[in-house]
């Protein structure tokens, strides 16, 4: 009997969960999952931003070799000829293929590619498959998106947050860090009914069940960028009899992993020309290095590459010019570090390590030894001794870039670029106007705002 195959995309989900090492937070349902199969602690997707990200999940490929890198582009372009999806491959060998929003409603999930595509699922729910026909299904659970779900079952006090070195230790970023560590565990309950509709319908055993998402935190210096919380992402896989149990491994994993991964496992065949890898079951390789990549977000035009190995990440900014904080509409209305960080600047607030993202330019290259430095702070790129590492990675990139493509190369039309700039504004404007604000309040009233809506002050 041919396996079923279930993707549970927690989104915007970094492994901030107990399982992976987070104390506050309360996951049991992640936790026991993960007891029962294998949790691998090295997994990266190819882009901190959802649209590209699971354009690539879906086929396998870097949406940079297809050019569906730009966030929410090309929409009404058709997929290159030879490119399917996961559905596709599945429904030829005969599978039921659904897509939900997960509990209560079972609602059609999110699928957000860049590109025009009819129709990719069958259905919502396995319930509607033949009788004793294989699926594969996927589940978009978006609690931990912003705005987070808040857990009024099991608050988490922002005393007991512990925050990236990277980010100030101020009573605003502890509140909105801590709603977002509750917002997983609303999640983790939503994976817990999932798993226990398996239960019921006979259908754990054979089912291979992968919880993943779409790229990391919603937070500054996170979403939207490549240190490792914009593109880290937790990876576990469970299927009884058949998968290790209780297992952490530190194999480096991507997203375009995960399509390859699921056909092999499930005993289908798996196209040649997929550019990811196998990297659970008896047909597992390895990894040296992970590559991800940032272009346009909204309106907010960038272009950053990565490569990531176990012991070091290496980035390339291709516009050194432009600031980390260049204006995105979508950040300044969803995140009150966005505000608060430059106000703090200004009053000599900030400490050494949280001045770094506010520069005005940024270097060509960064480099970070992740052993002694997994925040990614302290940039060696310009360090001698670590001349031959910076060289190594370098080549890396440029070696992909020739085997891959990069469509990054070519960059897009400027009415296009004007648009997108428009859209933005536009649609931040309409945001700030339904929250009784105007798009040009100073940033001082911005975070007395702020203050207000989540600490209750003023």
């Amino acid at each position: 009997m041919q396996p079923n195959v279930v993707w549970i995309y927690g989104e915007d989900l970094y492994p901030d969960l107990a399982c992976y090492g987070t104390s506050v937070v309360q996951t049991p349902n992640l936790d026991r999952f993960a007891s029962e199969g294998t949790l691998f602690s090295n997994a990266f997707v190819t882009c901190p931003v959802c649209s590209p990200s699971r354009s690539a999940i879906i086929t396998g490929r870097y949406q940079t070799s297809f050019g569906a890198h730009n966030h929410r582009s090309r929409r009404d372009a058709p997929l290159p000829a030879g490119i399917e999806l996961a559905t596709d491959l599945f429904r030829s060998a005969g599978y039921f293929t659904c897509n939900s929003s997960g509990p209560p409603d079972h609602r059609p999930g999110k699928t957000d590619f860049n590109f025009r595509y009819d129709d990719p699922f069958d259905g919502v729910f396995w319930s509607e498959r033949k009788d004793g026909q294989p699926f594969y299904a996927q589940f978009n659970i978006t609690d931990t998106h912003r705005d987070f779900a808040p857990d009024p079952d099991h608050p988490i006090d922002p005393a007991e947050v512990e925050l990236p070195p990277y980010y100030p230790d101020h009573p605003l970023v502890l509140k909105d860090w801590a709603m977002w560590l509750e917002s997983i565990q609303v999640f983790d309950r939503k994976v817990g009914e999932v798993l226990a509709s398996l239960e019921r319908d006979g259908l754990s055993e054979n089912t291979i069940v992968f919880i993943i998402s779409d790229h990391g935190r919603a937070h500054i210096r996170d979403k939207q960028f490549l240190y490792d919380g914009g593109i880290r992402v937790p990876c576990i896989v469970r299927w009884p009899g058949h998968i290790d149990e209780g297992v952490v491994k530190d194999d480096l994993v991507s997203g375009i992993d995960f399509l390859p991964t699921s056909l092999s496992l499930a005993g289908l065949d798996v196209p040649e020309d997929l550019e990811g890898r196998v990297f659970a079951g008896e047909n597992a390789g390895s990894r040296d290095a992970v590559i991800a990549a940032r272009d346009r977000c909204d309106g907010t035009v960038d272009r950053i590459r990565c490569v990531r190995t176990k012991d070091y990440k290496y980035i390339k900014n291709y516009w050194p010019d432009r600031p980390y904080t260049q204006f995105n509409g979508y950040k300044m209305h969803k995140y009150p570090l966005w505000t608060l960080a430059p106000i703090l600047k200004a009053r000599g607030e900030l400490k050494s390590d949280q001045l770094h993202f506010l520069e005005p330019c940024r270097p060509a290259e960064e480099l970070y030894d992740l052993s002694s430095d997994p925040h990614e702070i302290h940039n060696l790129a310009d360090e001698a001794s670590y001349a031959t590492t910076l060289t190594a990675l370098r080549n890396r990139l440029d070696d992909w870039e020739v085997l891959h493509g990069d469509r990054g190369l070519t960059p897009e039309p400027p009415d296009v670029l004007a648009a997108e700039a428009r859209k933005m504004q536009d649609n931040f404007e309409s945001r700030m106007a339904a929250r009784g604000l105007s798009a040009d309040i100073t940033p001082e009233d911005y975070l007395a705002w702020w203050e207000r809506e989540l600490l209750g002050e003023g």
